[in-house]
This record gives structure tokens, sequence and C-alpha cells, in this order.
């Protein structure tokens, strides 16, 4: 049925773009000619204002309209293509004048042109995985021949690989919706890293919490300020965890805590009392021994540029919401140096349950700035990294996970925690965080 309906639809779509042409060639009553046009001309609106769409999906919203898009740049794309075929058929075979082929090739250009227009427009609206890179291009090359083609073709292939992730997703998680496999014991809270915040309206951790929600877990955020000594930073850990026995009724909770987050849950665990508190920590791409490429640059980067660093960040972080951030208190404390003492300092409790994850990056071109600086400088200092954090520094607790995919881009530290919302070939961060917190629950968590 989809493909009757297709076919349909591009007829139609190609009658109308070529009505100039037909009317000067085929002689038919007016009445004819009228009904053809209305029709025509109506199915050719309805694809450029409401768009096509092949067949009904249980999506809506975002969704439904990316789909709508890329199923209107396949059909105009493909019209296009036979738009080229017949012309080229019909100035073999008839013989017209000059103006009469003029507006042969303008009318269809235009019609079709529109109508492409309209589905690369809906795929920059409703589309979340297309890079910057590419809105350059369209913006330098869309005028330009074959060439514009390719960038069209390239927002068509990301946005159809999207649809076809996330509409899966939906339908996984609406699978599983009654089994709440999220459903831990304790809830769990969310410890975000160094030079972050947990804002309500940019998620430090993506999409995760969405998807952890959507399958039961209940979820509460760490919200200690962006760059502190972790001593300080573990005492607002305590206050969250606090804030959520009380507001729960919980007898403990479950932290998750990504980079110095890691560093800051430990010493609010051993050196502020909270074991009796928390049952389960699960550190990912945390420094427990450092980072070696913290004391390199320190020992490197001349006193006043580092100064002036902290002076910046403190002023602007200062009006984003910290109540005192100490950049270099927090850049300090993750130095492989001051690393050396932290087992002595902040020793396990056996009360609590340490687990640890860890990814690494494939290659410097896994990641942007500065990840992929910072990936070279610690592949020559330590080996095996994630652009900040180095694979063997990550290991702590009675559980290590290192986590890989199938392609060599690798993970890097902002991927772990969704930072782009990137769709990444061979790792699902979202179902990875679900897989984990599932972990959770079965083990009586």
């Amino acid at each position: 049925m989809k493909t009757i309906k297709y076919l349909f639809t591009l007829i139609l779509i190609l009658t109308f773009a070529n009505l100039t042409v037909i009317w000067a060639d085929v002689s038919v009553p007016a009445g004819v000619k009228a009904a053809v046009t209305i029709i025509t001309a109506l199915e050719w609106l309805i694809v450029l204002f409401i768009g096509f769409h092949r067949q009904k999906t249980t999506v809506r919203g975002r969704l439904a309209s990316l789909k709508k898009g890329i199923d209107t740049v396949h059909i105009s794309g493909i019209a296009a293509v036979l738009e080229v075929v017949l012309l080229v058929i019909w100035l073999t075979l008839t013989d017209h004048g000059v103006i009469l082929v003029i507006t042969a090739a303008a009318v269809p250009l235009l019609a079709l042109g529109l109508l492409m227009f309209s589905g690369v427009l809906r795929l920059i609206i409703h589309g979340r995985q297309i890079k910057i890179s590419r809105y350059v291009l369209l913006l330098m090359l869309w005028w330009v021949p074959l060439l514009n083609i390719f960038v069209i073709r390239s927002f068509y292939k990301n946005s159809k690989r999207e649809y076809m992730i996330e509409s899966a997703r939906l339908e996984l998680d609406d699978s599983r919706k009654e089994s709440s496999v999220c459903a831990t014991k304790y809830p769990i809270l969310l410890v975000h890293g160094i030079f972050f915040r947990d804002w309500q309206l940019v998620n430090y951790w993506g999409r995760i919490p969405a998807a952890l929600e959507k399958n039961g877990a209940k979820l509460y955020y760490g919200k200690q300020q962006s760059s502190l000594a972790i001593a300080e930073s573990a005492k607002e850990v305590k206050e969250a965890i606090a804030k959520v026995i009380i507001e729960t009724g919980a007898e403990k909770v479950n932290i998750i805590a990504h980079s110095k987050g890691g560093l800051d849950s430990r010493y609010a665990i051993s050196c502020l009392g909270m074991d009796k508190y928390v049952a389960s920590l699960t550190t990912i791409n945390t420094p427990h021994r450092g980072c070696d490429m913290v004391d390199y640059l320190l020992k490197k980067v001349p006193g006043g540029v580092v100064r002036m660093i902290e002076k910046r960040y403190n002023r602007i972080f200062s009006k984003l919401g910290d109540k005192a951030p100490d950049f270099m208190a927090g850049v300090r404390d993750l130095s492989a140096e001051r690393a050396k003492s932290y087992d002595a300092e902040m020793p396990d409790s056996p009360l609590v349950t340490y687990r640890s994850v860890m990814s690494v990056m494939g290659s410097a071109r896994s990641a942007g700035f500065p990840l992929n600086i910072g990936y070279m400088l610690i592949k020559k200092l330590n080996g095996a990294n994630d652009g900040l954090v180095w694979e063997e520094s990550a290991k702590h607790g009675s559980h290590h996970l290192l986590v890989t995919n199938t392609r060599r881009r690798g993970i890097s530290h902002g991927d772990v925690i969704d930072l782009m919302r990137e769709n990444i070939e061979g790792f699902d961060v979202r179902e990875f965080y679900v897989g984990l917190v599932s972990e959770l629950r079965v083990d009586g968590f």
C-alpha cells in the first residue's frame, strides 16, 4: 500500500511540474485540463506545506515531523532525477521554441526545488544529529549544482539514521514500560564533574536522565558548585544525600558520579559519615589516581596565565550561580601527585559497594577541542585515555567496566555522559546507563 501511495504521489508531482509541456503537446477538453491541474496542484501543495509521509507510524511530535521531512526529501529527489530523464527524452523527440524549452526546464526546477526546500527545512528544524559543519556547507553550497546534492544527501542520511535510532528506542522503552527495569530499591543521585553545574535547562547528563526515568528510575542531582577542592565539594554532596533521604524516606541512595564527582562522593562517604546512607557508588571516568596531564601543565604553563584563567573562570561561574568557585583548588585536586594519598585519606567503606566505569578514545579525531589535545598528551604520558583521564586511573572498587564500541572512534570523556547528545555508532549511551541501573536493581540496590 505504501508503495502504491508513493508512486501515485510521485506521478502527480511530476505531472504538475510538467503541465506547461503537457498542455502544449496534448489536446484535451478544457474541463479535463482544469481537473488535472487542480488535482495535481493540490497534491503538490499538500506535500509542500504539510509534508509527505509514506505510511502512518506510532511516533508523534518531533520524530513524526522529521519523518515527513525525510520522505519529502526522498520523493522530491527521485522526482528530480526522473524529471531530468523526461526532459532529455522530450527535447530529443520533439522540436519546440526557445521560450517553451526554457519554461519546460524552469517550471519543474521551481516546483521540485520548493518541495526539496520544504523537506530540508523540516530536517533542519526537527533533526538533532546534523553537525554544525554540515549547516555551514549548506549555507555555502546550496546554490552550487551537484555539490548541493551531496550536502543535502548528508542531511538526509543523518536524519534517516536519527529517526531509525530514536523510533527504535521509543519502541524498546514502550515494550518494557511495565517492567520498570530501572526502578531501584534506593533512589539515584547523579553527581557531576568539574567545570559544570546541574542546570535545569541544560542537563549535564544529556538524554540519559530521561531514558532512566522512562524505565522507572527516581533521580536526584548533586548540585555541587563547578570547581572547588574535593573536601568542599564533598560537603555539598553530603547535603544532597541528606536532602534525598529526607525527601524520599529512603534508607540509602545509589550514587552515579562522573569525573571529579566520583572523588567528591568518595570523600563524602569516607570522611563525612555518609557511608551509612550510600548503598553503592558507581564512578564514571573518575581519575582515582589523578591526571598526570594536570601535573604536566601546572609545570609548563606560566603562573601569570594560570592566574588569569583562574580569575576569569571564577568571575564567570560566580555569575552563573556558584557561591565561591575556586578554579585552582579543583584543578590541583586532580593532579597525580595529590591523588597518591587518596586511598589512605578516603578508605573504602565496607557498607558501600564500589563500581567503576571507564571509556577510551580511539584517536585524537574521536573528539573536538580540548579533548583531542588532552588525548595526545595523555597518550604519551600514560597510554589509553578518554581525553582527560587515563584508563588505569579510573579503576576502583570490586567491579570495573571498560566501555568500548564497535568503531575506531571510541568513547570520550564527554561522550560517556552524552555531552553532545550524539548518536554514536556502535554505542548507545542511554541504553548503557539503563543497563548500569538495571544491574543495580537486580543486585538489590
